[in-house]
């Protein structure tokens, strides 16, 4: 793929998000990753997988010795204490995880969690030596009624702790009305946002803006991977129920071969 239009200097990211998919009858698909990626079907990409978090340590005995990473899809703010049924950083840590996704549409929406408290879950991330995937995104009617700049600065704005770095922090855009609805906004949308959001990155963490990765999120199947990684400021992808086969995970991926 050598004419695409990643930032300079960094090196692509292709993440799986299984969310509440996935038991231990799965684990081959993740195995199979692991052997693809071996073989360079990710060629130059990052790839991690954010399995469901039962399935983290049995994962991570899976992907020992392979160029795959794993990931929790959400964490505690404090590292231990009577929170039942949390989980916290440093158990993700303890697990196998390297990558947190933190502020999923599906969180926030669903959990009520706000900038706030995703900011607060980043430090805990960073405080682990996890790498936080803090994700921002536009519902249809916030685009349609042209706040999707307003919403997602403020997000961002919010859920960043000052501290980030490119070691501890990826953005991931995803629209929300376009996550496993089928549905992806115009490249001409997605260049736009991710273009903003790298200003509002070197905005809040001056001289760091071009280091941090960006990817897009919403619907990535392997029939559009090429032409969305292709979009100027676009560092990556964060795939969905296209992550749960091998198969259609490695084709994304394949994309940076």
């Amino acid at each position: 793929m050598r004419d695409r239009q990643v930032s300079p200097r960094l090196r692509p990211l292709v993440a799986g998000n299984w969310k509440m998919n996935g038991l231990r009858k799965n684990l081959p698909e993740i195995a199979k990753i692991c052997a693809a990626a071996a073989e360079g079907g990710a060629g130059e990409a990052e790839l991690v997988i954010c399995p469901p978090a039962t399935m983290i340590m049995a994962a991570a005995s899976i992907c020992e010795g392979a160029p795959v990473a794993l990931g929790g899809q959400h964490c505690h703010a404090e590292p231990s204490g009577p929170f039942t049924g949390d989980i916290s950083a440093e158990m993700l840590k303890d697990a196998g995880a390297k990558y947190v996704i933190l502020g999923h549409s599906e969180r926030r929406s669903g959990h009520n969690e706000g900038n706030e408290a995703v900011r607060e879950k980043a430090v805990a991330a960073f405080r682990a030596g996890l790498t936080a995937i803090v994700c921002v995104g536009e519902t249809k009617a916030e685009r349609e009624a042209g706040e999707a700049l307003p919403v997602v600065g403020a997000q961002l704005a919010g859920s960043i702790p000052l501290n980030s770095s490119s070691e501890t922090l990826v953005i991931a855009y995803e629209p929300v009305w376009a996550i496993g609805t089928g549905l992806t906004p115009t490249t001409h949308d997605i260049a736009e946002m991710h273009r903003f959001i790298r200003g509002q990155i070197h905005e809040h963490l001056p001289g760091r803006g071009d280091a941090i990765r960006i990817l897009y999120g919403g619907s990535v199947k392997p029939g559009n991977a090429g032409e969305l990684m292709r979009v100027e400021n676009v560092d990556g992808a964060l795939v969905g129920g296209a992550s749960l086969t091998s198969d259609d995970f490695m084709a994304i991926a394949g994309v940076y071969r």
